[in-house]
């Protein structure tokens, strides 16, 4: 069986939500979003605490109310929804194999959007060792548990890790009656001043043990290599995103080796013509709000791809992030043309700095160097106005990012 939309979106996140309620009603044809989860709105619809739809929607929402809104305004756009919708490969340069309870089909389009979003590393894949006892969760994992199938979970947590979405699993953990006693991060500093104490900085989890569930978790004082064992029955494992790329890398997109993701332009163009990719597919990860503002923002670029508009003729200019940044999105600019969303280039950095100065350099010559009133830090997404980088020379070198104090 096979079916031929407009528009095919895969993930039914933030990002391919906003992508959906954008283009549906403008173009000529079907504008489809293709979700494998029972129901619309991506992480944000099993994270019931507030903080949604700030940057996009210009009110503050739950996470389900967020969910739902977009979900709401996709399919008010005439966007038709599909859950349980798994796509398991492809079939052509913009076909996709598509299973279902109803069955398989393949979906061919004049334009796929990749909003596959992001995860979090599992236990396995951050190499902890000790003993595998129930009660080892990521944030994703204990918020489905706790707010979509109402399940109880331990009396006494210790989180791992010390940013937004550290704070988010201590909500959760309130939520289900559950105490964090502790949070604990391998950086000098926490990446966000939580309300909430104590918090261990410099300390890394050496081992997780326990039979049948956990009991103790084992830390190591990265200073003094001090270890000691804290008393609890749940962990939760946060932060550590990794995109969901299995799709892009099925179709052989080129990659950015730093954020895992496809490289993209400032229009979100992948290597694939017809092919664009939005949201933390990109960069892992930023807030669902900034997510949804990239899915806006891809839909000028597939309406110029469906009215005909070729790519453009230069294969552009590359940025490279230099240590301690340790990426940046776009990873291509085309001088002249449409600059990123928000007039912004994301980046990530591994140090801290309270008054970032960013120099930005093409063939030795300094493009422009400003100092930020904001901080850049580890754990959060970094923003960097693209007039930084505008006057760049479109037949030129790599454009180099640099982070000083």
């Amino acid at each position: 069986m096979s079916e031929h939309v407009r528009v095919a979106i895969v993930g039914g996140g933030p990002a391919g939500l906003a992508a959906a309620a954008a283009l549906a009603g403008r173009v000529d044809g079907t504008v489809l979003v293709l979700e494998r989860e029972a129901a619309p709105g991506g992480i944000a619809r099993h994270s019931a605490h507030s903080g949604y739809g700030i940057r996009d929607l210009h009110r503050v929402l739950s996470g389900p109310s967020y969910a739902d809104r977009l979900a709401g305004r996709a399919a008010a756009a005439g966007a038709v929804l599909e859950t349980e919708a798994m796509v398991t490969g492809w079939a052509g340069d913009r076909a996709l194999e598509v299973t279902s309870p109803r069955g398989r089909r393949t979906v061919s389009a004049d334009a796929i959007v990749l909003a596959t979003g992001a995860r979090e590393r599992p236990r396995p894949a951050r190499g902890i060792p000790g003993d595998r006892p129930a009660g080892v969760y990521t944030t994703g994992q204990l918020q489905q548990l706790v707010h979509l199938h109402h399940r109880a979970v331990g009396r006494r947590a210790v989180v791992v890790g010390a940013e937004l979405v550290s704070w988010s699993a201590v909500l959760t953990l309130r939520a289900a009656g559950c105490r964090t006693v502790l949070l604990t991060t391998e950086l000098p500093r926490p990446e966000l001043r939580l309300p909430l104490r104590p918090v261990r900085t410099r300390t890394r989890v050496a081992a997780i043990h326990g039979h049948g569930r956990v009991s103790t978790v084992e830390l190591e004082d990265l200073r003094t290599g001090r270890r000691e064992r804290v008393e609890c029955d749940t962990v939760v494992l946060t932060g550590d995103w990794i995109p969901d790329h299995e799709l892009a890398r099925a179709a052989g997109l080129a990659l950015d080796p730093a954020t895992l993701g496809p490289r993209v332009d400032a229009a979100l163009r992948t290597s694939r013509p017809g092919v664009f990719a939005a949201g933390n597919l990109l960069h892992p990860v930023d807030t669902a709000d900034v997510a949804a503002l990239d899915g806006r923002h891809v839909a000028a670029a597939v309406l110029r791809h469906l009215a005909g508009a070729g790519r453009p003729a230069s294969a552009g200019v590359e940025l490279v992030a230099e240590p301690p940044l340790h990426w940046v999105a776009p990873q291509l600019i085309h001088p002249g043309g449409p600059p990123p969303a928000r007039d912004r280039l994301l980046l990530w950095t591994t140090e801290h700095r309270r008054l970032p100065r960013v120099t930005a350099t093409q063939d030795g010559r300094r493009l422009g160097s400003r100092r930020l009133p904001w901080p850049a830090a580890p754990g959060r997404v970094f923003r960097v106005p693209y007039a930084l980088v505008r006057p760049a020379d479109p037949n030129g070198g790599p454009v180099h990012l640099t982070l000083g104090s």
